[in-house]
């Protein structure tokens, strides 16, 4: 494994920007020529790449460019280069635009049509609306209700249908789980 950091060029930018290190230790760091970094440094390399934090992901810390801040022949050493990087599915609110934004209400009706099951909270979380918008689009009290057209909201891409999936089993679990205290309930009395 080698001992560049993750994004290169990010790093250097963002080493450029905050420390007082020479172009030499910055370029031998992030493996790059002087000349580039002399480059990033003069704004003619790496317009418009967002600079990256080596600190926050763990490759160097405070101290490290600190000592070599403070000694110019001083290599910076990388502190870890086996980063992890987050494969978790983080939501990303993704922008609908406004074309589509009335495909959501839609959307929600198709959901109460065709899965009954999932509470009107799985399905404001699904769609992307509230789940006040989605009880009253269930109670039939939605203000456009009278425009409303069930759509499947897999085929409009507003989420994945593994996404669906998903929830239809967290529904079932918890519809069983329900029954079974109902049972014990009944059995209790």
């Amino acid at each position: 494994m080698s001992n560049t950091p993750l994004m290169p060029i990010a790093t250097a930018v963002w080493l450029v920007e905050n420390t007082t290190l020479t172009f030499k230790q910055i370029a031998e760091f992030c493996n790059l020529h002087e000349v580039e970094v002399q480059g990033i440094a003069d704004g003619e390399v790496a317009k418009g790449i967002m600079a990256y934090n080596p600190i926050i992901s763990g490759q160097l810390t405070k101290e490290e460019i600190e000592l070599s801040s403070k000694d110019q022949n001083r290599s910076l050493k990388i502190k870890n280069t086996d980063i992890e990087i987050s494969s978790s599915n983080k939501k990303i609110k993704k922008y609908v635009p406004l074309s589509k934004r009335q495909d959501k209400p839609d959307s929600a009706l198709w959901l109460i049509k065709y899965h009954p099951q999932l509470k009107d909270s799985q399905i404001g979380k699904l769609v992307g609306i509230t789940r006040n918008s989605v009880t009253s689009i269930r109670n039939k009290s939605y203000w456009n209700y009278n425009n409303l057209n069930p759509k499947d909201p897999v085929a409009m891409s507003l989420f994945s249908q593994k996404d669906l999936i998903a929830a239809i089993e967290k529904a079932e679990r918890r519809i069983k789980r329900e029954k079974k205290e109902k049972e014990k309930a009944k059995l209790s009395k």
